[in-house]
């Protein structure tokens, strides 16, 4: 399945996506929590082979979970971007967070804010979590997926480097964005087994192989249930391959009139175009 939350007639709901329709899903469902269906997805199931209700044209699709609590990002996670960066490969993942205030769904503007030119793209693969779990074995962790999505961590460059800590750099309003679904794990098959492209005006900016990480979803799983105990939700944006534009020279940044496109195979194609602070509405 093909899960999306979305804005429709200025009331958010969740539904299923196929071809180009929304099955809805919260009417049917009493709008119970997204998050609490992750750890029980049969209701769901049970409305996938509906016809679709609405156009996917007639939505503005929100984060696939807008309503997580913890969105916790990986730094330095695949080795050809641990090479451009210059910095030694991690002994232990490296984790910094994100809020919700920071993220878009597909086809919604990131905004570049005034204070800052440096606006860079990072394109990644998101996990979510579906089933709560702590101290978990990394031989059990894909049980306690929900289902992956592309994930855009834009950063603001300066502000990252303000201190050794990313937060800063990370956590502009809607910077990044996340989508367009969540894709169930039996319809996203063998992540490995799949490709990240990340393009900027059509131009491919990275691409690679999510075996390509240095710390795979199964070992992010089981370190971070090491700290606290994973809820259905939460989302781990497991990091960003080689050809960031920091690492380019010269430098290329998100500037407004652009579109940044993060694409994973089976995951979709999550777009964004690019607007400057001061032209938001």
């Amino acid at each position: 399945m093909k899960i999306v939350s979305f804005l429709h007639n200025n009331v958010v709901s969740y539904g299923i996506a196929v071809d180009d329709g929304i099955i809805l899903a919260g009417e049917r469902l009493d709008h119970r929590p997204l998050a609490g269906l992750l750890s029980d997805p049969g209701p769901l199931a049970d409305l996938a082979a509906r016809e679709p209700d609405i156009a996917l044209a007639d939505v503005t699709l929100l984060p696939p979970v807008p309503e997580s609590g913890r969105i916790i990002c990986i730094g330095l996670n695949y080795k050809r971007h641990i090479e451009e960066t210059g910095h030694d490969a991690p002994a232990y993942p490296i984790l910094f967070p994100r809020y919700p205030s920071s993220l878009v769904g597909h086809d919604v503007p990131l905004v570049r804010p005034r204070l800052s030119d440096k606006f860079d793209f990072e394109g990644e693969m998101a996990v979510v979590i579906g089933k709560p779990g702590r101290h978990v074995n990394p031989e059990r962790a894909l049980e306690h997926v929900a289902g992956y999505a592309c994930f855009n961590d834009g950063s603001l460059r300066d502000y990252q480097r303000h201190t050794s800590q990313f937060l800063p750099g990370k956590n502009f309003d809607r910077s990044g964005s996340f989508g367009p679904w969540l894709v169930t794990p039996d319809e996203a098959g063998d992540v490995r087994e799949l490709s990240l492209t990340t393009r900027l005006n059509g131009e491919v900016m990275q691409r690679t192989r999510i075996d390509d990480l240095l710390f795979g979803v199964e070992g992010l799983i089981s370190y971070v249930s090491q700290i606290w105990e994973i809820r259905p939700g939460d989302i781990i944006a497991t990091g960003t391959p080689g050809g960031v534009g920091a690492a380019r020279e010269p430098k290329v940044w998100m500037k407004p009139g652009d579109r940044i496109e993060v694409e994973i195979d089976r995951l979709g194609t999550l777009s964004n175009p690019i607007i400057g602070e001061e032209d938001r509405a």
